[in-house]
């Protein structure tokens, strides 16, 4: 089904961020996944029928033709349906997942909260996971133990600290990703649906920390179903539709459009 809006969006950016330089440039991408027709139960299965001449492909398109720059200082919301494209989006600007057209372009430290406890070990204790993040993150050990419990305490683990993370709650692992990723000070922190875990006081403390980081000039793209929050917290939305960018501008705007459009589908 076809977008209402017309594909071909004039992208005009906030007075904050016009002068500030880009450290996001994703330039004519698009993204191909190739699913196979039938089901594969095993390699073996699949060795057997790739040999034989059996495994056809579906070509399904997450992206396509998409394009956008973000400025440094810049807090830009991604609305869109189930499927729209959004976390394939956020997989390319974290480097994740490489474009099978296009060309994405990104300057700076990337701390990525994609999905909650994507890079911890749960039989690994809290303390080792924080080690091992912000280590991926690029710091040393040292650095990492001078921040511990900081971390620790943003998230408010502190009681579960030694303790495997698989005895933790979804809550708790999205609140301790959530302190890693912005203690690192990122020059770019991606935030898929994070923020919409946690309790009263911890979503008061994590919108202060993205001030924070909006004062230090640090770039945000942030998913999330919660369009007032969207509309609240960000200087500028994109809107994806089946894979492509059909609307991008001011928050108020893009989330206007994109209700009625749900809308007028349902």
């Amino acid at each position: 089904m076809s977008s209402p809006i017309a594909s071909e969006a004039v992208e005009r950016l906030s007075p904050l961020a016009a002068d500030a330089e880009p450290v996001i440039r994703v330039e004519g991408v698009s993204v191909r996944y190739r699913l196979p027709h039938e089901r594969i139960l095993s390699i073996k299965d699949y060795a057997i029928r790739r040999v034989k001449g059996q495994v056809r492909f579906d070509e399904f398109w997450a992206l396509r033709d998409v394009d956008f720059v973000i400025r440094k200082g810049e807090t830009v919301g991604i609305v869109g349906h189930n499927g729209a494209g959004k976390s394939t989006l956020l997989k390319l600007v974290a480097g994740v997942l490489r474009p099978t057209q296009g060309r994405v372009w990104v300057k700076g430290r990337v701390a990525p909260l994609l999905q909650l406890g994507a890079v911890f070990d749960t039989e690994m204790t809290g303390r080792e996971n924080v080690f091992l993040n912000a280590t991926l993150l690029g710091f040393r050990a040292s650095e990492v133990a001078r921040r511990l419990d900081r971390i620790v305490d943003f998230a408010g683990v502190r009681e579960f600290i030694d303790m495997p993370l698989r005895t933790y709650s979804t809550g708790m692992v999205a609140r301790l990703g959530f302190a890693i990723a912005t203690d690192v000070q990122p020059d770019i922190l991606i935030v898929d649906e994070v923020l919409s875990v946690g309790d009263e006081e911890f979503q008061r403390k994590s919108k202060a920390r993205l001030r924070e980081l909006r004062a230090n000039g640090d770039a945000i793209l942030l998913v999330s179903h919660d369009l007032e929050s969207i509309r609240r917290q960000c200087h500028r939305a994109l809107w994806l539709d089946h894979g492509r960018l059909v609307m991008a501008g001011p928050p108020g705007g893009v989330v206007d459009a994109y209700r009625r459009a749900s809308a007028a589908a349902t």
